[in-house]
């Protein structure tokens, strides 16, 4: 692939060395540190005068210093007189901060799409977006891909009784996510109605639909403190599900998730790789992991060539 580079930012070195190597690439040189003063330091270690370029840079962990860190890259290398630059963020951050729901609170994530704009961003590749609408945000190109395919390949090779499963959604938010799942495997779904009295906590939860006696399967765009899914796994066993699964794109999980998860009636919790996973299953055996790395990589292989990026909407890439 000529005219071609991608770099790595720090945030999920192991990501853009599996996209590296399905595209047949080598990473791109950067060197990414900080001053003694905690501002950020990047420098692009080759030339990317005339080139299509790719950054990979995730919204996890230190999520400010990663956000800040792609916009420097991607200005360094706008300034560089690259043609085109592509940030590919797995999980877009502030995604959940895309309205108004009380007097005075930010719309972070058109705050986040603005900076993009601005740092000299041309075009960006995201998946599962918690809001679709976070698209119109941008005056650029965004490809949203969706982990919907590698799920569906993952409970048809690892859920033997699926045939017979409930696809159950957390909340009212999710029901178009898991109403598109469950036709796509032509099984039934049900919904958890809760109402939450504050943000991270959840009050009181209403199963709607019946999972007497089947394979739950809870799934969800993304799980941060776990809250959630943990109650809507307990309103399952109760309600007489006979194994609850749980399968997030985004496994942000942070504070109390990990323990939550351990004490949860979890038969497996499935997240993507969009966020790095090592550390966490370490800690909780039930955390199962899928690749999406090639969808990525077709997705960028694609736009380069000028081809459709929708087919990988229904498809997973051989």
């Amino acid at each position: 692939m000529p005219n071609i580079v991608l770099f790595s930012g720090s945030s999920h070195q192991d990501l853009s060395q599996r996209v590296a190597d399905r595209l047949g690439l080598e990473l791109g040189k950067v060197v990414t540190k900080k001053f003694s003063n905690q501002e950020t330091s990047v420098e692009i270690g080759e030339s990317v005068r005339g080139e299509d370029v790719y950054i990979v840079q995730s919204g996890c962990g230190e999520i400010n210093d990663n956000l800040m860190e792609l916009l420097i890259m991607i200005n360094a290398c706008k300034i560089a007189s690259s043609s085109r630059v592509t940030a590919v963020i797995p999980c877009f951050p502030y995604a959940r901060q895309d309205k108004k729901d009380k007097s005075r609170a930010p719309i972070s994530a058109k705050l986040v799409a603005n900076m993009l704009s601005v740092a000299g961003a041309d075009h960006i590749i995201t998946m599962d977006l918690h809001a679709s609408q976070i698209q119109g945000f941008f005056d650029i190109p965004v490809d949203n891909l969706y982990a919907e395919p590698a799920v569906l390949q993952w409970i048809k090779e690892n859920i033997v009784d699926w045939r017979n499963c409930v696809i159950v959604s957390p909340d009212a938010g999710g029901a178009k996510r898991v109403t598109s799942i469950a036709d796509r495997l032509n099984v039934e779904f049900a919904l958890i109605h809760k109402e939450r009295k504050k943000a991270n906590e959840v009050d009181r939860m209403v199963l709607v639909g019946d999972v007497t006696g089947r394979v739950a399967i809870l799934v969800d765009d993304m799980a941060d403190t776990c809250g959630t899914v943990c109650h809507a796994a307990d309103k399952l066993v109760s309600a007489g599900a006979t194994k609850v699964y749980a399968i997030l794109t985004h496994g942000i999980l942070s504070g109390p998730a990990i323990s939550r998860i351990n004490n949860a009636g979890f038969e497996a919790v499935v997240v993507t790789n969009t966020i790095p996973q090592e550390e966490k299953m370490k800690h909780c055996p039930k955390i199962q992991v899928i690749d999406i790395s090639m969808i990525l990589a077709e997705a960028i292989r694609r736009t380069h060539n000028g081809e459709s990026v929708s087919y990988l909407f229904s498809h997973v890439p051989l």
